[in-house]
């Protein structure tokens, strides 16, 4: 009990740089920054296609009530059509929300299926977040923290998506789900879909029966190719957790020109330096 004692002075009487608050701050617009141009480019994009439906869409940055009613809009060609169902900035008790949340349009179950996970992971995103804060908020208080010191601190909640790609009746798109301020949290979820046959798609149908071995041989190469003249490479050795195999539960997206690209979360293969990896099968 004295370690943790002792332990906790020399914490808290540290001395701060007085420069770190301005790195925080800074590295939040940075955080704002990406997710932001990164909507900007999939809205350009998706723009680009249907001209015809900008006035729609700029309701959609509007209201969350305006988005669900463009639900009705017909649809633009195919099976489907990917819409905005929920898009909101605010902030709200400390809280900065950046949310952006898609639904596909289609008559079929998967459909309603796909919309219901994402709003189910959407509500405990946002459930766990705002516990987070309030967690964090308490125990600053509870250890002496003052309302200077609090300083009008915010924490962002990230709600967003990307298409990768679209056909008349297929698309691969990636949700991300992101939180952070002392600390930072990002997940992915991944959905490749075929309306026509209703159906999730998978590394088989893209790869055929070896799709195992392609993924396997593809992605060990990549990582065998990570390591600098130094013998310096983020992912960790199949023995320390790293790489071994692709299973059925592994993510991927497919690109405009086809790529699979196999995705893996952040720390699970390799250091937190890398990010979340990536690795295009060829």
């Amino acid at each position: 009990m004295k370690e943790f004692k002792k332990a906790k002075e020399e914490y808290e009487n540290t001395p701060i740089p007085a420069e770190l608050s301005d790195r925080v701050r800074q590295g939040i617009q940075e955080g704002r920054a990406h997710y932001r141009a990164r909507r900007a480019r999939t809205f350009r994009r998706w723009a680009s296609a249907a001209a015809c439906f900008c006035a729609v869409l700029a309701g959609l940055n509007l209201s969350p009530t305006i988005a669900r009613a463009a639900a009705e809009v017909p649809v633009l060609g195919g099976l489907f059509q990917v819409l905005t169902f929920v898009d909101y900035n605010r902030t709200e008790d400390g809280i900065h929300y950046d949310v952006s949340v898609p639904q596909v349009e289609a008559e079929s179950d998967l459909a309603q299926t796909v919309n219901a996970m994402i709003q189910e992971k959407l509500d405990a995103h946002l459930a766990k977040a705002q516990q987070d804060w309030d967690d964090y908020r308490d125990a600053f208080f509870a250890t002496g923290g003052t309302e200077e010191e609090w300083g009008g601190r915010e924490m962002d909640v990230i709600a967003d998506y990307e298409i990768k790609s679209q056909s008349d009746s297929r698309v691969s798109f990636v949700v991300t789900f992101a939180e952070g301020w002392v600390a930072s949290m990002e997940e992915r979820f991944y959905y490749n879909l075929d309306l026509a046959e209703n159906r999730d798609l998978t590394l088989r149908d893209y790869l055929g029966e070896d799709w195992v071995e392609i993924c396997n041989a593809s992605i060990q190469k990549q990582i065998e190719d990570s390591v600098d003249e130094e013998g310096f490479t983020y992912f960790f050795a199949p023995e320390d957790g790293g790489f071994t195999t692709v299973d059925e539960t592994t993510g991927f997206y497919v690109r405009e020109d086809g790529t699979v690209v196999v995705c893996f979360p952040e720390y699970s293969i390799a250091a937190g330096a890398a990010g979340m990896p990536e690795f295009p099968i060829s």
